[in-house]
């Protein structure tokens, strides 16, 4: 599965809840491509927006290696407790930052055959997991929860990478459409 970059805007919708008849073989095995997507890219967490589809669903392998599924998630409770860590994301590559979040957080969620389940106090990295997979169904970035500056120096610098991308891009089509042309005269 492609993993979409800032810049692209299906990061930044609303997803949509999924619908109890959508969760079915097709559904599941959308789920297993994005387990596949997400370890071979050596992350932890991948949300439905990254793969781009704008739907609630997320999965996860924390540092219990656990796969998680978590469809139509709602975070119930969260710690008045802060902590720090360094979060980086598959759809930012390269870019860390460190980010304050709740140390625990409790969600109720459906899990790959549709069944409610509901995970209280989760703590340490799945916690951060959770929060941060979350966000991405809001739209909302780990850029957006930190220092400003820094988020406009990253969106302008994966802005500036999209532009060369998408020129090489052009280059290659017009040479590709020029040497196509040169062949048919001759």
């Amino acid at each position: 599965m492609k993993i979409y970059k800032l810049g692209e805007e299906v990061l930044r919708e609303k997803c949509e809840a999924v619908k109890p008849e959508e969760i079915n073989d097709s559904f599941r095995e959308t789920l297993n491509e994005m387990f596949e997507t997400m370890v071979s890219a050596n992350g932890v967490g991948l949300a439905a927006p990254q793969v781009g589809i704008a739907k609630r669903f997320f999965v996860v392998i924390a540092d219990d290696d656990v796969r998680r599924v978590f469809i139509n998630p709602e975070i119930i409770k969260t710690s008045a407790e802060m902590t720090d860590y360094e979060e980086g994301c598959l759809s930012i590559p390269g870019v860390y930052e460190v980010i304050q979040r709740p140390v625990k957080v409790s969600i109720t969620a459906l899990n790959e055959r549709g069944k409610r389940f509901t995970i209280n106090d989760a703590e340490g990295l799945l916690a951060r997991i959770i929060q941060h997979e979350y966000d991405h169904l809001d739209g909302i970035l780990y850029l957006d929860r930190g220092d400003k500056a820094f988020e406009e120096e990253t969106v302008a610098e994966f802005k500036k990478k999209a532009e060369r991308a998408a020129a090489k891009a052009a280059k290659k089509a017009a040479k590709l459409a020029s040497k196509a042309a040169r062949k048919g005269n001759c």
